[in-house]
This record gives structure tokens, sequence and C-alpha cells, in this order.
């Protein structure tokens, strides 16, 4: 049995199946961990959803923000851009079913020394901190105000945690860390316009792994998001977006062994 991280499908299942085939994937034998972002963006968003859903427990997937993005338009939320790739999910016949499996996956999973999210978590925040609060959106997403929590979701303010935060800023904040959280001041406020790698990062921001108070260092953090990183790993991190989608690579990483496995863009 092994269990395999990849990053940031985004609508590219024939790179998926690729990858898949690379590291002999068994469901029956092998788990998965994907980090989010398993559609949007990628020309086969409905056949990656189908696909991932299907698999039952031998996969493991966390929200990110392309996900909740398709749940926001799916309630009539959120409007459409130009290199949305939704419209097959949109008015599949088994739409519904696959929106509901979707809205039912967590914010955050922890297994052992490893946390599984889209972006990060906040510095403030230990792991046991962390998992209570990604419980607090997902009560919130299953439950009889998924509409209305779903309509609070769009900003970036409040843009930092403070004790005492409530109502729909406070699940923004969770939400907003969760799944788009790139950079941070240093006093810990989410930079959310800065998408481009970390050496072009504005004065005053760091990535947010790199915060020294960071009280998530007890664990492995295992993430993807930002494609501008690309595959990046230290004590303590994997990082796993390496922007196929953009034209880089697919990556998947072994967590028994830490061995990678990638896929490159094809034309």
């Amino acid at each position: 049995m092994a269990t395999y991280a990849i990053g940031d499908l985004q609508g590219c299942y024939s790179a998926f199946r690729r990858l898949l085939d690379l590291i002999a994937f068994d469901p029956v034998a092998d788990r998965l961990w994907l980090v989010g972002d398993l559609v949007n963006r990628g020309p086969q968003s409905l056949e990656t959803l189908r696909f991932v859903a299907r698999l039952g427990a031998a996969a493991t997937v966390v929200l990110g923000n392309h996900d909740l993005f398709l749940l926001m338009t799916q309630a009539g939320i959120k409007r459409r851009s130009d290199g949305d790739t939704l419209d097959q999910i949109l008015t599949a016949p088994d739409r519904d079913e696959l929106l509901h499996w979707l809205a039912h996956r967590p914010l955050l999973h922890v297994e052992g020394q490893y946390v599984l999210v889209h972006a990060g978590l906040l510095p403030q925040w230990t792991v046991p901190k962390a998992q209570a609060l990604a419980a607090e959106v997902e009560d919130m997403l299953t439950g009889k105000d998924a509409k209305k929590f779903l309509m609070h979701l769009m900003g970036s303010r409040p843009d930092h945690w403070e004790r005492g935060l409530q109502g729909w800023g406070r699940l923004r904040v969770i939400v907003n860390a969760f799944t788009r959280m790139r950079l941070l001041t240093l006093d810990g406020r989410m930079a959310m316009r800065a998408k481009g790698p970390p050496d072009k990062a504005p004065e005053g921001t760091l990535p947010w792994f790199a915060l020294p108070q960071r009280a998530s260092r007890t664990h492995t953090i295992v993430c993807g998001h930002w494609s501008a990183l690309g595959f990046y790993r230290e004590p303590g991190l994997i990082a796993l977006d390496s922007g196929y989608v953009w034209g880089g690579s697919l990556t998947a990483l072994r967590l028994e062994d830490g061995q990678v496995f990638q896929v490159k863009a094809e034309e």
C-alpha cells in the first residue's frame, strides 16, 4: 500500500490518468491525497470530478478555491469568467450528485504527521485549532444555511485572524486561509493580490510557511494552490502545484519514501 499526494488537477483528466499509470496506482491497495482544485481551467472538469468521486475511500480530497467557485456558481452566486471550464459539470445529468459529493469534502485532513490542505494555515493556528476551524466551515457548507454561507464567501476582508472574530467575517478568513492564501505580511495579514513567485513578493511579505512564529511546524503540510512556487519541499512542507494547466507538470509524491513522479504538459 502506498499513499500518493498529487497537486492541483484543474480539470486535466488525461494528464491525471497518465500520472496514475506512471505510478501504477491500484485503487484497491493504494490511496490518493488530492490537494484540491479538482476542476476549472483545464478541459475535462466533468471527467475529473466523476472519476475522483467514484474512487470512494481510495481518494482523500480537500476543497480548493476553484471547487468552492463551482459550488458558488451552481448556487447562482458567483459570476462566470472567460477562463472557466465548468459548463459540462453544470449541465451534466449527474450534476446534483457530483456537487453534493464535492460539498461534503473537508477543508483539512490530518493523518499522523501530515496535514493536507489546499493553500495553507495561518501562523497562529496549531493543527488542532485548524481542525476545529475547518469543522466550522464544513458544517456550514453542508447545513441548511449553505447558500447563505456561499453568498458571504466573496472578498478578502478581514485579512487576518484575531481572537473574538465572529460571523461571516470569521468564516471568510478561515476559508481564505485554507484555499487562497500565498503571502503574508510579517504581522500575519494575507496579501491576496500577490500571485507571483516568492522572489517577486511585495516588500514586507513572506510565504505563509516562512513566518518564524508559525504554530503548525509540528506537522508536515501538504498543499498546492501556488503554481508560481512550483513543486517545492523543505522540512515540514510539501507544495505540489507545479502548474500543469499553465504548461508545467502534474506532480505526485509518495509519502512513504518521498519519491516524486511527474508528467509534463502536452501541447
